[in-house]
C-alpha cells in the first residue's frame, strides 16, 4: 500500500480555509444577532400593532368625511395588516443595530482613513433614510391623499381596504427612504474617483429627467406623487455635488500643505 498522504492529510490548503470558515461563522453570528434584535423589537411592539396601524392610517383618515372608515375585504386582513406593519416597523427600528453588526464585521478589513469616513456615512445614511420616511408621512401623504379624496366623483364613497392601503404606504416609505440616500451615493462616487464634480454637473439635465422617470416608476401614477419624489431627489443630488466640492477642496488643500 502506498504511503502517499491522502487529500485530507494535505496542509497547504488549511491556512486559506481557516480564515474563511472563521469569517463565515462570524457573519452567521452577526446575522443571528440582527434577526434576534428584530424579533425582540417585534415582540415588544406587537401589543401596540393596532395603534401603530392607526397612526400610519391617520393621514388618510383625517381627510375622509366624518363617519367614514376603512374596510377589510379579506377574512385575515384585520390580523395580517397590523402584523405585517409591526414587523416592518421592527426592522425599521432595528436598522441602527443591524448596521452596527455589519460595521463590526467589515471594520477589521478597512484602513484607518476608511474607518474615519465610514462611520459618518453609516450614521448619515440611517438618518437620511429615516428623514425620507418622515418626509413621506408628514409632507407627501397629506397632499397626496387630499388630492385622491377630493378628485373623485361626489357620489363615490372612499372606503379603502386596510391591506391595500398598507402596501401603498410601505411602497412610498421605501421609495422616499431610498431616494434620500442620493447624497451618500453621489458623495461616494466622487470620493472614490468613479466620477468628478464637473462630470456630474454636466449631466444635470439627464439627472433631472431620470429623477422624474424614477418618480414615475416608484410612485402611484399621478403627477403630484411623481413630483413630490422627483424634486427632492434632484435637490439631494445637488447636495451630494456640494459635499463633493468640499471634499475636493480639502484634498487639494492637504496636497498643498504636504508640498
Amino acid at each position: 500500500m502506498s504511503d502517499a498522504p491522502s487529500p485530507r492529510d494535505k496542509t497547504p490548503e488549511d491556512p486559506p480555509q481557516a480564515p474563511l470558515i472563521e469569517h463565515l461563522i462570524e457573519l452567521r453570528s452577526r446575522l443571528m444577532r440582527a434577526v434576534v434584535a428584530v424579533l425582540v423589537i417585534f415582540l415588544g411592539l406587537y401589543a401596540f400593532s393596532n395603534d401603530i396601524y392607526t397612526f400610519v392610517a391617520d393621514p388618510l383618515m383625517a381627510l375622509l368625511p366624518e363617519g367614514s372608515q376603512m374596510i377589510a375585504t379579506e377574512v385575515a386582513s384585520p390580523f395580517l395588516a397590523p402584523f405585517k406593519l409591526t414587523l416592518v416597523v421592527a426592522v425599521f427600528v432595528a436598522v441602527p443595530f443591524v448596521l452596527h453588526q455589519l460595521w463590526a464585521f467589515i471594520a477589521p478589513g478597512l484602513y484607518e482613513n476608511e474607518k474615519v469616513l465610514a462611520v459618518p456615512l453609516l450614521v448619515s445614511s440611517v438618518l437620511l433614510f429615516y428623514g425620507g420616511a418622515a418626509f413621506a408621512y408628514y409632507a407627501v401623504f397629506p397632499l397626496l391623499f387630499d388630492f385622491f379624496v377630493h378628485t373623485g366623483p361626489e357620489n363615490v364613497a372612499v372606503m379603502t381596504d386596510i391591506n391595500q392601503y398598507l402596501n401603498f404606504v410601505l411602497k412610498l416609505f421605501f421609495a422616499f427612504g431610498v431616494a434620500f440616500e442620493i447624497p451618500i451615493a453621489t458623495f461616494l462616487m466622487i470620493w472614490t474617483g468613479a466620477t468628478t464634480v464637473e462630470s456630474l454637473s454636466r449631466k444635470r439635465p439627464y439627472i433631472i429627467l431620470g429623477c422624474f422617470v424614477v418618480g414615475m416608476l416608484m410612485t402611484p401614477p399621478d403627477v403630484i406623487s411623481q413630483s413630490l419624489l422627483a424634486v427632492p431627489m434632484w435637490l439631494l443630488y445637488e447636495i451630494g455635488i456640494l459635499f463633493g466640492r468640499i471634499v475636493r477642496r480639502r484634498r487639494q488643500q492637504e496636497e498643498e500643505d504636504a508640498d
